[in-house]
């Protein structure tokens, strides 16, 4: 064995650099292109991921850590846990049936078996990222089989190119963990039940793969950062010695996103030949691994952050990887990302615009594939090499530049106290002024926020940036797009129009665009879910806002019709998550300073007459710690964020809120906290599960639950929406009830939107003559 220190990625961005797989997606999807052509372009972006990692010196490549769509549906399509509704002849998942889980079916030749339209698989947040994986429906007795040949196939195809890889598996407990019962009939059972029936399948994949000639199998176990009990302990346990006896290759248990804590003793006590680490996340966990770790057991050492773009301190990275070089020699040590590179953008060489100093800050996932090797590279130096003295001068600077720190910004901080994070009186007595204003009906009709982003709306704005469409040109082409869209929502019969939102790019960029202390990439596109990538703003700075941001278009909106025209922002927690975030400073603070500059945008559109401001915090539950002992802390200042942005109004202006994709039952009495008049959540997916959590917590406010999957391109019909509602009013008091899609339709056509929209009135109006009790809430 080489006494050289290796070096070791996990997994690598799917997208292309020229975010080609996006393409490729959605021109199948509207069937321009083959799935030959698709199939083409996805081989092609995994070439040039392997060979860029080849080039860059990385010495333990990942293979299968490439998707189409997502990991975990990879994951189910692979052991065959597909659902009845989407069922065909055989045990092969084909690429249409494989889609239809991510996206549902409407047309008659996406119709399952039973010739019926059929609902995606629940969407939710990856422990606490901004990526979306699908979650396995599971069923107590399921049966697992082997239904795609994807990990060996890769394995094959980077082997072809002179790429030796080392194939990446999801983890059969953490799989089961991420899974949930069947909602579409399906009862409550314990998931880890599945495991035998499920191993059987796991152990044929690593026996193929030994068959190739595989050397190593990654096992992704990021579960192992949760609160386990003892029976998840067991399971872990019995897995893996089932896997060990399966596999010819040798096997690498990969934990990520935290500390192992409580679950450090499981972990290396595994019969496996190497674990990783997050060594940024858990930094202070280090000794503890080194004193447990097992002889002969390999460490992967993750130093270098997967999660940030800033620049890494090699000093830093270095004290931890020379106390564990000290402690297993360099030939037990692999220098390693601390997760995934999914999670950054693909490279630094593609963004021209960035000023040098700060560009010179950042690291992509190439810039930290290099990292890793200058790292693995000093470790064997007696003394400082050039890169490592580079990398010093760069870190002292960032610290040290001006550009950072604002004293006016930082006093405003200081400056808050208990009533700014007050409303004046409860919401009954809020509820009655805002009755006695809007005078709303019964199931108040509204939508999210934005509407469809056409290719129009999109080459508008491409050339109003590029100068050749001149502000005043431009301006006028949204405001036509605009009168339009509220037009429409008026014969629609939406009781509560948004302006459609057609001059923003994105929720958060937007708004980032227009705060200081935000900075933009060319190309830091990251994926999201499927073909949905995002661009986060780059907070490097201390945040402030120094004019109205949204009230010039909200206002024009409100000048168009006599209906409350609703405000739309993004709160505090949700720029916060969906950005990369300065690293020289906690969190909370950052989130403080963002509420201030909300704060100051609600006060100006309440001024300019806008009644109704809705405060988008879809990311809320996603920032929550992994660990129940972390999250009062947390919970604390981000509710305080919250109530820092909207308590500022007066009684008679309605705060809404939106959430989505997250699952909220552990956090119910942080969201009633946040003391909105109005909350909108995503739950047409779940059949209205997640009504039942705040039905059993006693919701204090209105509630808003989703009766339309706007992440899906089929149109619910008027009596699906119609049970949906009904499903609602059965756990929820009629009266506190808004009619809602799940989410804004930017993602969606207007040939989508259009029919679903008319439909979800069509059935809140039903559902009203069908209902007449229709009063205030119940004092208390």
């Amino acid at each position: 064995m080489s006494n050289k220190t290796r070096t070791h990625n996990l997994g690598f961005p799917r997208i292309g650099h020229r975010r080609e797989l996006k393409a490729a997606l959605e021109n199948y999807w509207a069937g321009k292109d083959s799935e030959t052509t698709l199939l083409a372009a996805a081989k092609t972006i995994r070439a040039q991921n392997w060979q860029l990692q080849k080039s860059l010196g990385v010495d333990l490549i990942p293979s299968n850590d490439f998707s189409l769509y997502d990991h975990v549906l990879d994951t189910c399509a692979l052991v065959g846990a597909v659902p009845e509704r989407f069922r065909r002849e055989g045990t092969s998942v084909d690429l249409p049936t494989y889609f239809a889980m991510a996206r549902g079916t409407r047309a008659l030749a996406e119709n399952d078996c039973c010739g019926r339209p059929a609902t995606a698989l629940e969407m939710t947040k990856w422990f606490d990222t901004n990526y979306h994986y699908l979650v396995p429906e599971l069923r107590a007795g399921q049966n697992f089989s082997l239904g795609s040949s994807k990990p060996m196939d890769e394995y094959q195809e980077a082997l072809a190119l002179g790429v030796e890889t080392m194939p990446v598996l999801l983890g059969p407990v953490s799989f089961l963990l991420l899974g949930k019962a069947d909602p579409h009939g399906g009862k409550a059972f314990d998931r880890l039940s599945l495991l035998p029936a499920l191993l059987q399948v796991y152990e044929t994949v690593l026996q193929k793969l030994g068959a190739l000639g595989a050397r190593w199998v990654q096992f992704d176990e990021p579960a192992l950062v949760l609160d386990l009990d003892p029976d998840q302990h067991a399971a872990f346990k019995s897995a893996y010695k089932k896997l060990r006896a399966a596999a010819s290759s040798k096997l690498l248990l990969a934990t990520y996103f935290g500390d192992l804590r409580d679950n450090l003793s499981t972990a290396l006590e595994l019969p496996v030949d190497a674990v990783h680490v997050d060594a940024v996340r858990a930094p202070h966990e280090l000794d503890r691994v080194l004193q447990a770790l097992p002889a002969g057991m390999q460490l992967s050492l993750g130093v270098v952050d997967g999660r940030n773009i800033w620049k890494s301190d090699f000093d830093v990275s270095l004290k931890l990887l020379r106390r564990a070089q000290y402690a297993l020699g360099p030939e037990r040590l692999w220098v390693s990302p601390s997760c995934s590179l999914l999670h950054v953008p693909l490279s630094l060489k593609h963004e021209t615009k960035l000023d040098a100093e700060l560009k010179g800050w950042l690291a992509f996932a190439e810039e930290k594939l290099g990292e890793v090797a200058v790292l693995a590279a000093q470790l064997g130096q007696s003394s400082d090499t050039d890169m490592l003295k580079e990398n010093r001068a760069t870190v002292a600077g960032r610290r040290g530049s001006k550009r950072i720190h604002d004293p006016a910004v930082q006093r405003r901080c200081q400056s808050v106290t208990a009533d700014d994070l007050q409303r004046r009186h409860v919401f009954n007595q809020r509820w009655k002024q805002q009755q006695k204003r809007f005078g709303l009906p019964a199931l108040p009709i509204t939508t999210i926020g934005s509407f469809p982003q056409t290719q129009e709306v999109r080459a508008a704005r491409a050339r109003w940036k590029k100068g050749e469409l001149s502000t005043a040109e431009y301006e006028r082409f949204i405001e036509k797009k605009t009168a339009d869209c509220v037009r429409w929502q008026e014969e629609a019969g939406l009781d509560v129009p948004v302006h459609g939102e057609f001059e923003r790019n994105d929720m958060v960029e937007y708004f980032g665009e227009q705060l200081a202390g935000f900075a933009f990439t060319e190309n830091g596109w990251v994926q999201s879910y499927g073909s949905r990538c995002v661009k986060p703003p780059v907070i490097y700075g201390d945040v402030s806002r120094s004019a109205p941001m949204t009230v010039r278009w909200t206002k024009f909106a409100q000048s168009l019709t006599d209906k409350p025209m609703k405000g739309m922002l993004t709160g505090p927690i949700t720029i916060l998550q969906w950005s990369f975030v300065r690293d020289d400073q906690p969190r909370n603070e950052t989130a403080r300073q963002i509420a201030l500059a909300m704060r100051d945008e609600v006060l100006d559109l309440e001024t300019a007459g806008i009644g109704i401001i809705q405060i988008d915090e879809p990311a809320l539950r996603e920032g929550l710690p992994l660990r129940r002992a972390d999250w009062p802390s947390y919970l604390k200042w981000a509710v305080e964020a919250f109530r820092l942005a909207a308590s500022g109004v007066r009684d008679e202006t309605q705060i809404h809120t939106h959430m989505c994709y997250s699952e909220f039952s552990d956090i119910m009495e942080a969201i009633a906290a946040l003391d909105a008049d109005v909350i909108s959540i995503e739950t047409s997916r779940s059949n209205m599960e997640l009504l039942r959590t705040f039905a059993n917590f006693h919701y204090p406010n209105d509630i808003g639950p989703g009766v339309w999957d706007i992440h899906s391109p089929r149109v619910p019909s008027t009596e699906e929406m119609r049970q949906l509602i009904l499903a609602a009013a059965r756990v929820i008091t009629f009266e506190r009830l808004w009619v809602n899609p799940d989410c804004g339709l930017k993602t969606r056509q207007w040939k989508e939107a259009a029919p679903a929209l008319q439909n979800m009135v069509a059935a809140a109006r039903a559902v009203r003559a069908e209902t007449t009790s229709y009063s205030q809430p119940a004092e208390g």
